[in-house]
């Protein structure tokens, strides 16, 4: 059972939004070089010049860098566009290594990686593989097991897509919409058209601030076109 019922995070200085638990893949759009500073302040990595980052009722910009290594290992996944493997580590040793940080049982941890990267489609034959042996969406599949291994209370992920051919893109997209499906709250900075389709919120900020908000529904429940031409409109009004 998740604690966090909701989970307020800050748009830079002029605004916040919410992150509901279990409900929302949220896409936010935003300018190169505010993307970092937001990406950063919400995962717990870097303090706020103003305002505070709240995780449920907890006010993380006032945590200690100690206190933060702790609060990210325990609360948050991170999907990254450079997907960082260890390079001199086998595809199964790069989750466990994490996961033992926090999960002491390791036959239990064992199996719970086996049934993880057979669901993001890693198959048997590729466990003792070094990342340097393995396709870009590959790793990427990896990345994303490494990511829910603990199962974290939010998944952060910066531009998953943005270095994938097409065929990979869709394969991350479609582990996401299936993870969020069964619970799993994402937040993920793009700005791709494709990779925002899969939000049901879409937040757009320009200057550190949230000038507009979209929403749709969950991705598969409604025409695919008729969500594009909806999100197209909302990205205009915006001035994308």
């Amino acid at each position: 059972m998740r604690a966090a019922k909701f989970i307020p995070l800050p748009a830079c200085d002029k605004g916040f939004f919410t992150v509901l638990a279990h409900t929302h893949i949220i896409a936010l759009i935003c300018e190169h070089e505010r993307k970092a500073h937001l990406r950063y302040d919400e995962q717990g990595m870097d303090t706020p010049p103003l305002g505070s980052v709240f995780f449920g009722d907890r006010d993380i910009s006032k945590y200690t860098n100690d206190q933060l290594a702790v609060f990210r290992r325990e609360n948050c996944g991170f999907v990254f566009q450079s997907i960082y493997l260890l390079e001199n580590m086998t595809v199964f040793d790069n989750i466990m290594t994490g996961a033992l940080v926090i999960q002491k049982n390791s036959p239990e941890l064992v199996k719970k990686t086996e049934e993880l990267l057979k669901k993001v489609g890693i198959g048997e034959k590729l466990w003792d593989k070094y990342p340097n042996q393995l396709s870009g969406g590959e790793c990427q599949r990896v990345g994303i097991v490494r990511a829910i291994i603990n199962d974290p209370k939010i998944l952060f992920a910066d531009e998953p897509t943005g270095s994938l051919n097409s065929a990979s893109s869709r394969d991350v997209l479609d582990i996401f919409t299936e993870l969020n499906s069964k619970g799993q709250s994402i937040v993920m900075v793009t700005h791709d058209m494709k990779t925002a389709l899969r939000g049901n919120r879409v937040i757009y900020l320009r200057d550190g601030a949230v000038i507009g908000e979209h929403e749709m529904p969950s991705f598969g429940t409604n025409d695919i076109k008729s969500r594009q031409e909806g999100l197209q409109r909302f990205l205009d009004d915006m001035g994308w």
